[in-house]
């Protein structure tokens, strides 16, 4: 059979006639695709190129002249000086090597391909969706991350552009975290519609920005009403009534070895000597300089592998494997210069179609066999199209190392597969390619995988992730006195030292015990508002793509008082909504900014925009502008965008964010201590001796206080009353969100008007609210308590630590709080009285 063309049938006629397709456009069009059905509920029908190498065998000098031209294209489009300064990025795993020779090509760019294969040790440097693909997400990977963050042009290579939606993607991603002003679009085929043509008009003209497409031909898709159902209906039908076409992997004879990779069955490999430390492809960059260094070594490889041919072979194929496709397709159109053979190259694909034997249909064969390179994603099955019954003597099968399993040799694995069609079998492996950790402060090295119990934190390990480096070791705990004279006389900074922690005293825990019992409802209604007010404004953010799923918020708390509340968060999706949301803690600090590492570490393992800052309480709002500061300073510095610098509270009482439960000032019992309800974990540290520039903030795991643990009693006590008010929750999210919700930033008036009517003049030394009163009271020199006139027994504790440290408490008729906790001003240890009058300065 011939592939290409069948005997001068159409190869789309099949799929055509039974599904009413039509291919409208280019005259040209027939030659270059054909039709099949998928095994896909997404999109019934398959364009199948004739041309790109990858489910149809081609002589690789067509697939790659087809790609090649394109880039000259390109290249005549942009200009010499502005295609010096472009970037080409190609799309897995379809698209790597068009992409590649695109990039050849053009000639003066660097490429990069996006990858399903997560990397050890290398940064996800953004990412988008395919949302008609069996498998969605794609990575990009560079190993030096300045590749994306130019401005010169951005080159987009897709086999085909069929309705923009990928393409927009991403361009929408990577252009929210590098802007730039312009964009080529490069396809084999250009098969949108008018009104998909007009979308991606109106998405340029919106940012901003010059999109240009190069194609090699157009045309349309014509589908009638009900293809998707028809398409199903035709692959249940022929899967079971076409035995012949879909080979699959039924256990042939083969032998395969252990994994030390020594005696791999009978599979003859080829030593191709491929050179040292030069990339596999594009999955992780591949420059100008890299492209010459190949083309250096091509002659040779490909003499080995003619060396390597059987006697006598006349008709070769050439197999590349997934994403791999350049290396290959290279190694393959040098080999069709030297020998007599008639050389073809085509690839393995992770993409389920039916295969039916019939010459008006592009796909006429499937050997199906499991993957053999540990996919992140787990195990499945893999394809190799066309070729059984494709008339090869020899197959010539290229993977790369990391491909090289037992998987790949064993009875029903690919190299088996293909032995029962196909009489030689060769194999050549290529040496995955992983880059060494650039030595550049724009490179810095990999950052820790987040701290979790019960290691560190005697929390559950799923309940939250610590982007903390554990401390525990290191004694930092000073004096409260000492801590508090080095502060303000501007000897240090409050983060560079740890209060020592306060062992409460049994009545303090009784009175703990007491306002937990009198307060956990009231607690649960406001995490059920607060969440529910997440997950609405999460699903409501705009995203790329059509995946149809959901976005769902990545929790992240402001540790340590943020800690409880986003568990509390994830308890209540999980008990609501059957939600599994991931949970993390990283440290924030006044006038130091939140832990740029930490978001580092969030934008590669999470989209940026389902971040959602969470915090106990609000006092005056300094935290709220703080993150509002460093979130600015982290884009502007690193150049990636998506966090949102809102905070969701538990507790608002100072009117400075939106996303609250509550707006009342009331007892939150978490508040009443410190680690022993934080998961044994102290405050975060930030001390330039022991937080490297590379290094996540610190903290300290206080295994020693486990007897007097009461962080899981507190979470239970507050999840225990859920159900009872999920109807509550309820009334109150409508009426909050039929509400004005907007920061009215009253507490921070107060605060300065109690900061200058006290003669105190530094707003930092007024901790408005119940929470932080408390804290003034645990952690720092406490001048006097203000408060309201009135308040009961929420102040019960208050007033007990108070008297234990002698601090008076002045009722207060006009106070927007609870209570407000006054900082002893002008500190030093010669200060006498709680009046400040006989302070020493």
């Amino acid at each position: 059979m011939n592939n290409a063309v069948n005997d001068g049938i159409w190869s789309g006629r099949w799929v055509a006639e039974r599904l009413g397709v039509e291919l409208e456009g280019d005259d040209e069009l027939p030659a270059l695709l054909g039709l099949a059905l998928r095994r896909n509920p997404k999109r019934a029908h398959l364009l199948v190129s004739h041309v790109l190498g990858k489910h149809v065998p081609q002589s690789p000098t067509v697939v790659y002249g087809h790609g090649f031209r394109l880039g000259r294209r390109v290249r005549a489009l942009l200009g010499d000086t502005e295609a010096a300064d472009a970037v080409v990025l190609g799309y897995a795993e379809t698209a790597t090597g068009l992409g590649h020779a695109v990039a050849d090509g053009l000639g003066l760019a660097p490429y990069l391909h996006s990858t399903r294969r997560p990397v050890a040790g290398v940064d996800r440097a953004g990412g988008f969706e395919e949302s008609h693909s069996h498998a969605t997400s794609h990575l990009l990977l560079p190993a030096d991350p300045a590749l994306l963050a130019g401005a010169g042009p951005l080159v987009l290579v897709d086999d085909e552009f069929s309705t923009g939606n990928t393409i927009l993607n991403t361009i929408r991603d990577l252009h929210e975290r590098h802007p730039r002003q312009r964009y080529v679009v490069v396809a084999l085929v250009d098969m949108r519609s008018p009104e998909d043509a007009g979308r991606l008009e109106r998405f340029a003209a919106g940012i901003g920005a010059r999109v240009d497409l190069v194609a090699g031909a157009s045309g349309t898709v014509r589908l009638p009403d009900g293809v998707l159902e028809k398409g199903r209906e035709l692959v249940a039908r022929h899967t079971s009534a076409a035995p012949g076409a879909a080979v699959r992997a039924d256990g042939a004879d083969g032998t395969a070895s252990g994994a030390d990779g020594t005696v791999y069955g009978r599979t003859p490999r080829v030593d191709l000597h491929w050179p040292r430390g030069l990339p596999d492809g594009g999955r992780h960059g591949f420059t100008p300089a890299h492209r010459a260094r190949l083309e250096a070594a091509l002659p040779a490889m490909a003499a080995r592998a003619a060396e390597a041919l059987p006697e006598g072979a006349r008709r070769v194929l050439v197999l590349g494997f997934e994403e791999l496709m350049y290396a290959p397709l290279r190694i393959a159109r040098e080999l069709e210069q030297l020998v007599p053979a008639e050389v073809r190259f085509s690839t393995t694909t992770r993409s389920p179609v039916l295969a039916v034997d019939d010459p008006g249909y592009a796909i006429r064969s499937s050997l199906v066999f499991p993957d053999h390179d540990d996919p992140a994603d787990g195990p499945g099955e893999r394809y190799a199209y066309n070729v059984a019954g494709g008339g090869f003597d020899t197959v010539l099968a290229v993977v790369d190392s990391a491909a090289d399993t037992p998987r790949l040799h064993a009875p029903g694995g690919l190299l088996d597969r293909l032995a029962a069609h196909v009489p030689n079998v060769l194999l050549a492996i290529v040496p995955s390619y992983v880059p060494e950790p650039l030595a550049s402060p724009e490179r810095p090295p990999m950052l820790s995988e987040p701290l979790r119990g019960p290691a560190f934190s005697s929390y559950a390990p799923d309940e939250v992730g610590w982007l903390l480096q554990d401390l525990s070791d290191i004694t930092l705990e000073a004096p409260t006195e000492e801590r508090e004279e080095a502060v303000q006389s501007g000897g240090a900074h409050y983060a560079e030292s740890l209060p020592v922690e306060y062992q409460p005293s049994e009545r303090y825990q009784e009175l703990f015990h007491a306002a937990l019992d009198a307060s956990a409802a009231r607690i649960a209604q406001a995490v059920g508002v607060v969440t529910e007010t997440v997950l609405t404004e999460v699903a409501a953010r705009p995203r790329p793509g059509a995946s149809g799923e959901t976005p769902r918020p990545v929790l992240v708390s402001l540790a340590r008082a943020g800690t409880p509340v986003g568990v509390l968060m994830r308890r209540w999706a999980q008990h609501r909504h059957g939600l599994q949301l991931p949970h993390y803690a990283v440290s924030i600090v006044r006038g130091r900014g939140i832990d740029a590492n930490a978001l580092r570490w969030l934008a590669a393992h999470h989209d940026p925009r389902d971040v959602v800052f969470v915090d106990g309480w609000t006092g005056k709002g300094a935290i709220t502008r703080e993150l509002a500061a460093a979130i600015e300073e982290f884009e502007r510095e690193e150049g990636i965008t998506g966090f949102d610098p809102e905070i969701a509270v538990l507790a608002d009482p100072g009117s400075c964010v939106r996303t609250y439960g509550t707006r009342e000032d009331f007892l939150i019992p978490s508040a009443c201590l410190n680690s022993t309800v934080s998961g044994l974990i102290s405050r975060t540290v930030l001390r330039a001796d022991l937080v490297g520039p590379h290094d996540f903030h610190g903290a300290k795991f206080y295994r020693e206080l486990a007897g007097a643990d009461v962080s899981v009693a507190f979470l239970d006590a507050v999840a225990a009353r859920f159900p009872e008010v999920e109807e509550s929750v309820d009334v109150a999210v409508k009426e909050l969100q039929s509400g004005d919700r907007a920061p009215t930033w009253e507490g921070w008036r107060a605060v300065e008007r109690i900061s200058e009517e006290y003669g105190i003049h530094d707003v930092n030394l007024v901790k408005p609210g119940v929470g932080e009163t408390t804290r003034v009271l645990l952690r720092r020199v406490p001048w006097k308590i203000l408060a309201k006139a009135g308040a009961g027994a929420d102040l019960d504790h208050v007033r007990l630590l108070a008297e234990q440290r002698g601090v008076p408490v002045e009722e207060v008729d006009e106070l927007p709080y609870t209570c407000v906790g006054l900082i002893h001003p002008r500190y030093t240890r010669g200060a006498t009285g709680a009046d400040g009058r006989a302070v020493s300065v």
